[in-house]
């Protein structure tokens, strides 16, 4: 039996990240433009602005204002990554989570496929580099899963990761969804991630879903 076929936006999406990633579109190459895709792949503006706005937050490309989307310059990135002195690379991240029951918001049910308000474990993480914070992550998963088995508690069980977890409890992840995009960082994320107000204050946002 054929797989199901992927969103519409992630095939736009994956068949220009191969462009890219095969040197077919080289840095600096401009993109064709949001008229050309739509007509090429037959899929409508929201669509394609999507998957244009995933690659942009992949780094793959960088929109220029009037003049349209262009491949950003991969090696600049890599040189940028690995410009810290050795004192600093030899540094390690670290992270915090704590996780607590609560009651699931109407969003996250549907995203979860149960009921307002059925008990869930919420876990917040915050992850740091050389103690400055650098990423908020937020998990919510149902105790009616997960509740009384050794992973109720998603960082004190035996085993590490949502996949391994679930595999351990017998309960077999056979998909997810993920959704990226970039957004204006709400007040408290703009205040714990100390951005800048000069420097705009956006953020990546990833929503993933087993």
């Amino acid at each position: 039996m054929a797989g199901k076929e992927p969103p519409n936006y992630l095939r736009v999406v994956d068949d220009l990240r191969k462009r890219i990633l095969s040197g077919e579109l080289a840095p600096g190459d401009k993109l064709p433009t949001e008229k050309e895709l739509q007509q090429r792949w037959g899929f409508s503006t929201t669509i394609v602005k999507h998957a244009l706005t995933l690659l942009r937050s992949e780094g793959l490309i960088e929109g220029r204002r009037g003049s349209g989307n262009y491949v950003r310059d991969r090696t600049q990135l890599v040189r940028r990554a690995h410009s810290r002195d050795s004192e600093a690379a030899d540094r390690r991240p670290s992270w915090e989570a704590h996780s607590e029951k609560i009651p699931a918001a109407p969003q996250i049910a549907e995203r979860l496929g149960i009921q307002p308000d059925e008990p869930v474990m919420f876990t917040r993480y915050r992850y740091l580099a050389d103690g400055a914070l650098i990423q908020l992550a937020y998990s919510y998963e149902p105790l009616a899963i997960t509740g009384g088995t050794q992973v109720e508690y998603p960082e004190q069980g035996p085993v590490i990761g949502v996949v391994a977890r679930m595999d351990f409890i017998g309960v077999a992840i056979d998909r997810f969804v993920e959704e990226v995009t970039t957004r204006p960082a709400m007040p408290e994320e703009a205040a714990a991630l100390g951005l800048d107000r000069r420097g705009g204050m956006w953020v990546i946002a990833v929503e993933r879903t087993y």
